[in-house]
């Protein structure tokens, strides 16, 4: 019987012993304490800090590491001491060597990650830095990564992200994942919001003739986009400024800030003009008073023409310096063989129309004109010699001066000659001596002779030939009225048909022919009208008592026929 009890008692013994886990739990049961699970956040305290790790108690059957590189800040420092509190993760109960693995940069991630789910829930902004680019937007730094779509940078397409590398900002959470810890920002709906609360503010503001604070949002080619506040206006290369401006660039960058004026504002499709000049003067408004004829002025060339150069003699004031006003003796195809654009010039006012916006400048009027000191050069009469510059169907140009030429005319070529082409008897380059026959200042021209250098020989043609003298010569031409007949060299006289012979003649062509020989009898000299009159029939009445009584008779005959052919001939 009593083995059977000691048995019995060894029995209930065995039964009745907890195991180390009971007992455990139960002193955690004990404490008020449930058991840590892993992968959750637990407080602890430190107790030790050594080279390489901070141990932490948690209250578990054994203390755990952490890696001393979670507690160090950015110069390396340690953030920590024994005794002080510590939230950590719960990796593992045991690693190899029987110590808790716990993590304090982790536990740090789930709370941040937290806070982001709170955030998310309370429709809350969140800060962080834009730390790269990515595809497709770029990665901000809030603790943990998460994506900025490129789209939701800004209001506008953003074509150089790059530039907001390293930038802080507010954004929203449009997207969060916790599982997948994907995270999305936007900076977009952040500016849109702010931007339709400054968009009611302008908008009371906003009428034509309003002179607002704007920014410089976006350059083109045609002008500015500046924003008012909340609103965008257009300002207009051509409202920039009163001066000539070919890129807004010149005179604007993106970000600079702008005092403008409201030239027109549509409240129904929101679109607004603005200008910057017209909050100043414009300049023409006294130009006349300024700048009267006869003004010197000092000016830059902005623009060249075919017909001139537009030259800016102060900010949106120009005046055209016509080529013909360029130099008083050269003259020029176009004006880029005199300027470039950019060059400074002087020059002086001719005239102005401020109406019109219009000032007529000249350059050569800086000089004093050659042409006024041609005069006292070169009189009346004088003779010059010259190269011939240029051979043309009225005459040919001879070299005065430098840039000034004299013109021989055709008919000053020779007194008895009949030129048709001034080529025929010179060329370019030749070396002439003429007189000088008139100067012409005011229209610039140089009137020259060559036939003046020797007497004009019908000036003395009634010397030479008188009336009544036997001539031998060549006829020239046969008309129906008549044959031309040369007495001298380059001199001709007309024998009229009735002075061909006794007997009437119906055509002068049935006697006469083009380069017979005859002998003829002057009958009358026109010296003024370059005119002579001559008979074959004459011939026969010398000896004659009343000889000079027919001659009084043909001069006056031969004068009326001469007249009428000539009359014929002109028309």
């Amino acid at each position: 019987m009593e083995k059977m009890e000691t048995s019995s008692e060894t029995q209930t013994t065995v039964e009745t012993e907890p195991s180390f886990a009971e007992m455990f739990k139960a002193s955690m049961k004990e404490r008020g304490d449930e058991p840590v699970k892993e992968g959750e956040i637990v407080k602890g305290t430190i107790v030790q800090l050594t080279r390489d790790y901070v141990v932490v108690d948690i209250g578990y059957k054994s203390e755990g590491q952490v890696p001393i590189a979670e507690f160090l800040d950015p110069q390396g420092e340690v953030t920590v001491k024994a005794g002080d509190p510590v939230e950590v993760l719960l990796e593992a109960r045991e690693n190899d060597s029987g110590m808790v693995v716990l993590s304090k940069e982790k536990a740090d991630k789930m709370r941040l990650w937290d806070d982001i789910s709170a955030a998310c829930e309370r429709d809350e902004l969140i800060e962080g830095t834009i730390i790269g680019r990515v595809k497709g937007g770029l990665s901000v730094d809030i603790g943990v990564k998460a994506f900025l779509p490129g789209s939701q940078v800004d209001i506008r397409p953003v074509r150089n992200l790059d530039k907001f590398i390293g930038e802080r900002h507010r954004f929203k959470v449009i997207k969060f994942n916790k599982k997948r810890g994907n995270i999305v920002l936007s900076r977009r709906v952040l500016l849109e919001k702010e931007r339709e609360e400054l968009k009611k503010e302008t908008l009371k503001k906003l009428k034509e003739g309003a002179i607002l604070q704007g920014v410089v949002k976006n350059l083109t080619d045609y002008g500015a986009f500046v924003d008012l506040g909340g609103i965008d206006g257009l300002l207009h290369i051509t409202d920039m400024s009163w001066g000539r401006i070919n890129h807004p660039s010149e005179v604007l960058n993106v970000s600079d800030e702008v005092r403008v004026v409201v030239l027109k504002f549509d409240p129904a499709s929101e679109r607004v003009s603005l200008g910057t000049k017209q909050i100043q003067e414009d300049p023409w408004h006294r130009a006349d008073e300024k700048y009267p004829p006869g003004t010197r002025v000092k000016g830059k060339v902005v623009s060249l023409t075919d017909y001139g150069a537009f030259v800016e003699i102060e900010q949106g004031v120009e005046g055209l310096v016509h080529t013909s006003e360029m130099s008083w003796t050269k003259r020029f195809k176009h004006p880029s063989k005199l300027l470039n654009p950019g060059d400074m010039v002087d020059a002086v006012v001719l005239d102005i129309d401020p109406k019109a916006k219009r000032i007529a400048l000249g350059m050569k009027q800086i000089e004093p004109n050659p042409w006024t000191l041609l005069e006292d050069k070169y009189p009346i009469g004088s003779v010059i010699k010259g190269q011939i510059r240029n051979v043309t169907d009225f005459g040919v140009f001879v070299g005065v001066e430098e840039g000034i030429d004299g013109l021989v005319h055709v008919s000053d070529i020779s007194w008895t000659e009949r030129i048709k082409h001034p080529g025929e008897k010179y060329k370019k380059g030749d070396e002439v001596e003429a007189v000088v026959l008139n100067i012409d200042v005011e229209n610039e021209r140089f009137s020259l002779g060559i036939k003046q250098l020797a007497p004009d020989p019908w000036e003395t043609l009634n010397e030479r030939m008188p009336v009544g003298t036997r001539a031998h010569g060549k006829i020239m031409k046969v008309t129906d009225f008549g044959a031309f007949v040369e007495i001298e060299p380059g001199i001709e006289g007309l024998i009229h048909v009735s002075e061909l012979r006794e007997e009437r003649v119906e055509n002068p062509r049935d006697v006469v022919k083009e380069g017979d020989e005859v002998d003829v009898k002057i009958i009358d000299i026109n010296t003024a009208d370059r005119k002579v009159a001559l008979s074959i029939k004459a011939l026969s009445h010398e000896g004659e008592e009343d000889y000079r009584e027919y001659l009084r008779r043909q001069q006056t005959e031969s004068r009326a026929r001469l007249g009428d052919v000539m009359k014929n001939l002109k028309k």
